[in-house]
């Protein structure tokens, strides 16, 4: 058997995904836990043009970027499908993925002020738009890799909102993602491998304190 190695980071909401979905499908793997601000050279090895995680290691070939992890796993163990097998599905699947990789990507390097503008923003169009129709998840009654790409709002909204003392994602403004969070959360495997989000926020809020201090000076 082919070995799996996985390397990822309690902070990174881009390993979760891959962790998930290994999980999903059943699939045994080694997980290595980098930290960020000391890499290891085994990740700089495998992933040498963007150095970060997640990368998953294959019988020794290393594939990078959480959503090509995403279809690979998809197209190597097709138990449990991720990705619709109809065309049509298909293609608004990774519409709605590039859309939700697209806003994960430009509120993590956001500002306080335009990070909630952000998120706000990406709310309406869930809310409005992604949602409409939906029943359970993305997948109907079953997860999804829509579901997965948009994970980062079941971690990081709750880990936000405490951090600035904001509520974010008002239950009657945003009824449908409300609904979402809590079904996605309910689902076996994300519950059972959920992320430590105390643990998340109190490196947040670690790392607002230095950056405020050092504004400050």
């Amino acid at each position: 058997m082919a070995v799996l190695k996985l390397f990822g980071s309690f902070f990174s909401p881009y390993g979760y995904r891959v962790i998930w979905a290994l999980k999903l499908k059943g699939i045994p793997y080694e997980y290595i836990d980098e930290d960020l601000r000391n890499k290891s050279p085994l990740l700089l090895q495998y992933n040498p043009i963007h150095k970060q995680v997640p990368v998953l290691v294959h019988d020794g070939k290393p594939i990078c970027e959480s959503t090509v992890i995403l279809q690979y796993i998809d197209e190597i163990w097709p138990q449990n499908l991720l990705l619709p097998a109809d065309p049509y599905d298909r293609a608004v699947a990774l519409f709605w993925i590039k859309f939700a990789d697209d806003k994960l990507y430009r509120a993590n390097g956001e500002e306080q002020q335009a990070a909630v503008k952000e998120w706000l923003e990406m709310l309406e169009v869930m809310e409005e738009h992604a949602l409409i129709g939906v029943k359970k998840l993305f997948g109907g009654d079953e997860i999804n890799m829509v579901d997965i790409a948009f994970s980062f709002v079941a971690i990081w909204l709750g880990v936000l909102e405490d951090i600035l003392g904001l509520e974010i994602c008002e239950p009657h403004k945003f009824p449908r993602v409300s609904s979402w969070i809590q079904n996605f959360k309910s689902i076996p495997v994300i519950k059972d491998n959920f992320p430590d989000t105390d643990k998340m926020s109190t490196f947040l809020k670690h790392g607002r304190e230095m950056m405020l201090t050092s504004k400050s000076n």
